[in-house]
């Protein structure tokens, strides 16, 4: 299978998605009109990958579990995923809870909830979605097997993936073509994502070119802390938290960010992080990490492991008490954080899925109204970055992590993959 956004090919990609980047930020701030008009150029370009995420998932997952054959094992190094997900969840909604509070970025701001326009607010909450415990399960089921990737939900997806893994295992020998078949889809699906690859920096271009143009940095005012204090969070937790696990693998964390940077800037121009997620697993397995250990947690991830998603929606819950002038006890806190456990199992790694599930978790919770949420739309888009980069490097780390408990990594060449290749010697 060709390894997409590597090599000589992957660096002009990466120049060129910069380039995009960089152009995007150059005409919304010259040309706002214009910028906000090139929406549908972003937008087209993550509903693009989005089409392909589904049959991605299911062929890799599905095949990553069967590929096991050992039942026991997959179970092993599923639980072992599960509770490390579980660990940096916990740890991110903690420490963004943390920062949050002692900043306090929403105080001084005295908002009234009778004074706030909530109409875009309506608006943008309208899609229907899961509310408790009970119907986040039930939606796990889709209403047929077609029909998870037709609502394109990740997590249904996942769910028929492993149990057509399971299944598949099941079958010993007579499951072996049907899983050389699932591979070479798989590495169909992988070759179309190399083609619309190809349009990344036209994506990005537009993505970024409708943020600056439709809010402009000027336009953010007292709100400005809140991002401030959301991207240094992030910063603290990938090279803190994530950084410390991964040194306890043997590996560096400043060397892997490098290692992913064509990834962290396709993500950067798109806002989202299942953009780059064919190219991550790719990657992943050429560090020396397991094939179905990679196929089996990355995926995974992508649905329970969104550490960015989770540093957002404490800050973003706090913020709004704050600035509606909502005192929370110690008590309230922690039911927002054990509520949050739940809930930010059922975000998607794309904009705009963590608006939608910080309302239901304002909803569920009942002590800070709703309506505050009015607050944040302006800035969303902003802080949408932030997520989809800490959520690519956390499932790059949990990968790695989950793949040296497992005895599955090859730690000898990851080292010699992340070593900083030296100039050539020149002859004088």
């Amino acid at each position: 299978m060709s390894e997409p956004g590597v090599g000589r090919k992957g660096s002009t990609l990466y120049l060129q998605v910069l380039a995009g980047v960089g152009l995007g930020v150059a005409l919304g701030v010259a040309r706002p009109e214009w910028a906000v008009a090139l929406k549908p150029l972003g937008e087209g370009f993550v509903g693009l990958i989005k089409m392909l995420i589904g049959p991605i998932v299911f062929t890799t997952v599905t095949g990553g579990i069967a590929g096991m054959g050992d039942l026991k094992k997959v179970g092993r190094v599923g639980a072992k995923a599960l509770l490390w997900f579980e660990l940096m969840t916990t740890a991110a909604l903690v420490l963004g809870l943390v920062i949050v509070t002692v900043i306090g970025p929403g105080r001084g701001i005295h908002a009234k909830v009778e004074a706030l326009d909530t109409a875009q607010l309506d608006k943008t909450l309208s899609a229907p979605h899961p509310q408790g415990v009970v119907e986040h399960l039930v939606a796990l089921v889709p209403q047929s097997f077609v029909g998870a990737f037709v609502g394109g939900d990740v997590l249904q997806v996942l769910v028929l993936a492993v149990l057509s893994g399971i299944a598949l295992a099941g079958l010993g020998e007579r499951g072996k073509p049907v899983l050389a078949g699932l591979d070479q889809i798989a590495g169909l699906f992988f070759a179309i994502i190399g083609v619309v690859m190809r349009l990344a920096p036209v994506g990005a271009f537009g993505a970024m070119a409708f943020t600056i143009g439709k809010y402009g940095v000027g336009a953010l005012g007292n709100l400005l802390l809140l991002i401030v204090s959301f991207y240094a969070t992030s910063l603290l937790f990938v090279f803190g938290v994530l950084g410390a696990a991964l040194k306890l693998v043997g590996l560096s964390i400043f060397r892997l960010v490098r290692h992913l940077k064509e990834e962290l800037v396709l993500v950067l121009g798109t806002s989202s992080s299942e953009s780059a997620l064919p190219s991550l697993m790719t990657k992943l397995e050429a560090l020396g990490c397991s094939g179905p250990v990679v196929r089996l947690v990355v995926p995974t991830g992508y649905s329970f492991n969104l550490d960015g998603t989770c540093i957002y929606l404490t800050m973003a819950s706090v913020f709004v008490a704050q600035a509606l002038d909502v005192p929370l006890t110690l008590g309230e806190q922690l039911s927002l954080l054990a509520v949050l456990l739940l809930t930010s199992k059922g975000a998607a790694g794309v904009t705009g899925s963590g608006f939608v599930t910080l309302a239901a978790t304002l909803q569920s919770v009942g002590t800070v109204p709703v309506a505050g949420l009015s607050l944040l739309l302006g800035i969303d888009r902003f802080m949408s970055e932030a997520r989809a980069l800490t959520n690519l490097v956390g499932n790059a780390v949990a990968t790695l992590v989950v793949a040296r408990w497992e005895g599955a990594l090859d730690l000898e060449k990851a080292r010699a993959t992340l070593e900083p290749k030296p100039d050539a010697l020149r002859v004088r």
